[in-house]
């Protein structure tokens, strides 16, 4: 996209409307009348040595940059910036991570866009944001970086740091990362479920009572144990091995 300054009409009675701004700019490659404006009444007001304004005087909103992604243009209460996001974040146009950018392995940038952002290396963290593995192997904490700070993140009981959906996940599925399921959640499967049980109710995932713990249970899958949280609001009922909700 090219500007100049011949694009911009702004009369001496229109320099504190921008509301009124015309740009052309409409052979632009941009998809958005709306956005090409706002790229416009940015541009316009560096030219014209004036402050940026949006053409809501109130409220908040985003939009994307043309051509990058990394970039994206905010109006709030009237004024127009561009902003970036912090490194190894994109613009997702929600709240996401930090100011409206979201994880760059979790953004779709779209086509034409650049989304390949150069790392901002620091000690444990390749990027300034980003969420990383602890070590090679099966870990049931991982490392979430933050303005290049890196801060060990412990995963809910039960679970281990998948490298893969970069999150935490079933032992049982990460098998292949060395988790032993029964080592991380402390419980055995039995060999053998007897018809008629309560827990055989619930096969061919049978279901358990963990001693102690009235906000969690067991059930089995393909015979490695996993966790079932009930919640804050919510304890297991022994008699039917389900998440019941408190009354209060």
């Amino acid at each position: 996209m090219h500007l100049d300054s011949k694009d911009c009409t702004i009369s001496p009675s229109q320099r504190n409307d921008y509301s009124t701004l015309r740009v052309n700019l409409f052979s632009s490659e941009m998809r958005s009348p709306h956005l090409v404006f706002l790229v416009g009444v940015l541009f316009c007001a560096v030219v014209n040595g004036q402050h940026p304004h949006c053409p809501d005087v109130y409220g908040l909103a985003t939009h994307p940059h043309p051509e990058f992604c990394d970039k994206f243009f905010k109006c709030e209460n009237g004024t127009l910036t561009l902003e970036t996001c912090e490194n190894g974040l994109l613009f997702d146009g929600k709240s996401g991570v930090h100011n409206h950018c979201g994880y760059n392995w979790g953004v779709q940038c779209g086509e034409g866009r650049v989304s390949d952002v150069p790392a901002i290396s620091t000690p444990g963290c390749l990027y300034q944001f980003g969420i990383y593995p602890k070590a090679p192997g099966c870990h049931k904490t991982y490392v979430k970086c933050a303005f290049g700070v890196p801060y060990e993140t412990h995963c809910e009981a039960g679970l281990a740091y998948d490298e893969k959906t970069h999150s935490c996940n079933w032992p049982d599925l990460l098998l292949e990362n060395g988790c032993d399921p029964e080592e991380i959640i402390g419980y055995r499967c039995p060999d053998k479920v007897e018809p008629g049980t309560l827990a055989y109710k619930f096969w061919p995932y049978p279901r358990f009572a963990l001693p102690n713990d009235p906000h969690r249970l067991i059930t089995c899958v393909n015979g490695y144990p996993r966790i079932v949280n009930c919640g804050d609001t919510a304890l297991v009922n022994p008699a039917t091995l389900t998440c019941e909700e408190q009354e209060h």
